[in-house]
């Protein structure tokens, strides 16, 4: 896990350098777009969802591929993009859906690390991230991929909120960040003897949310839960009580003020919080010069590293949690 975490900022660079590439395998679409995905790639297409709303001007939301695969659904996708995203590309639940989305008139993209899967055999064109392999369970170097895969693809779809130049940042930004492991450590040792977590971010960095309670999930055995910041108000809040630990993730940007009374709150209940973000003081530090918009693949890695650090404390194997395999056949 440390070894494909290191990989990030080179891996990163390479696919950014793709951006026109990208941009010639997509067109905006006349209705809109559903991604189709599961695990730490449905977490990269919360964030693709809004950014691709974003850029594009036309609705975008995530597919339930159950109702294809369980319930026979009969969906008229005319005039849709439809993005599956899976790191393997073996998943049979997404390549079905996927194909049953194209049969009904979607144009279909696959993004996966594996350019002859089934999943990229299937679709109608293919982004292979070209990560290379990725052994341990935990996904690391293919999640950040995708992310940034995400924001090409809504580059090519129309005006982004963030510029080409901050877009070739962010390998250096990633490399930043990798060279401050200490802050992680220390979060990690604040989490040590915890059995539940919270990860809260809003908007943009929901994705990020929602990922980094994964890996903990899945390298600490903590039961962590990812909360949108309006969702967690709407009643969960209530769980809140002197001592639960909560990882908050903030960004310079329009859901900072509202994360920002959320952090004050949840202090205010008695949670010990800890932040990602560009503010001063924050636990886990983000470049202040780094756009909201590409925020969430460096929050991610912050997460990577809290787990890396905490499943080390706890004396577990980060690499091959039990009970977990890098392929899940749903």
């Amino acid at each position: 896990m440390q070894a494909e975490m290191a990989e990030q900022p080179d891996r990163l660079a390479a696919l950014i350098e793709r951006c026109d590439e990208v941009a010639a395998l997509v067109s905006a679409p006349a209705a809109g777009t559903s991604v189709v995905a599961r695990g730490s790639s449905d977490h990269a297409g919360v964030y693709g969802r809004y950014l691709i709303e974003l850029a594009s001007g036309r609705p975008a939301g995530l597919a339930a591929p159950s109702l294809h695969t369980l319930y026979g659904a009969q969906v008229d996708y005319s005039g849709y993009l439809a993005v599956a995203v899976s790191q393997s590309g073996k998943t049979p639940e997404i390549v079905t859906t996927l194909e049953r989305m194209q049969s009904a008139g979607a144009a279909g993209l696959a993004i996966t690390n594996d350019g002859g899967s089934p999943l990229a055999a299937a679709a109608d064109a293919t982004l292979a991230l070209g990560v290379g392999e990725e052994r341990a369970v935990p996904a690391t170097k293919t999640v950040t991929a995708t992310l940034a895969a995400f924001a090409l693809v809504a580059a090519g779809l129309g005006e982004t909120p963030f510029s080409r130049a901050e877009l070739d940042r962010v390998p250096e930004w990633v490399a930043q960040v990798l060279g401050d492991f200490g802050s992680a450590e220390r979060v990690a040792a604040g989490l040590e003897g915890a059995t539940r977590l919270l990860t809260v971010g809003r908007g943009l960095l929901y994705g990020a949310a929602l990922e980094a309670a994964l890996k903990l999930k899945e390298t600490t055995m903590i039961s962590a839960e990812g909360f949108s910041a309006a969702d967690l108000r709407h009643g969960p809040i209530a769980i809140v009580e002197h001592g639960l630990p909560a990882l908050a993730f903030l960004a310079s940007g329009p859901a900072h003020a509202d994360m920002a009374d959320l952090v004050d709150d949840l202090r205010a209940r008695g949670a010990d919080v800890y932040v990602a973000g560009p503010d001063a003081g924050a636990d886990l530090p983000l470049p202040a010069d780094m756009p909201e918009a590409l925020a969430p693949i460096l929050a991610v890695v912050r997460a990577q590293q809290v787990a890396l650090a905490l499943a080390r404390r706890l004396g577990l194997d980060p690499d091959a949690p039990a009970g977990l395999s890098k392929v899940t056949e749903t």
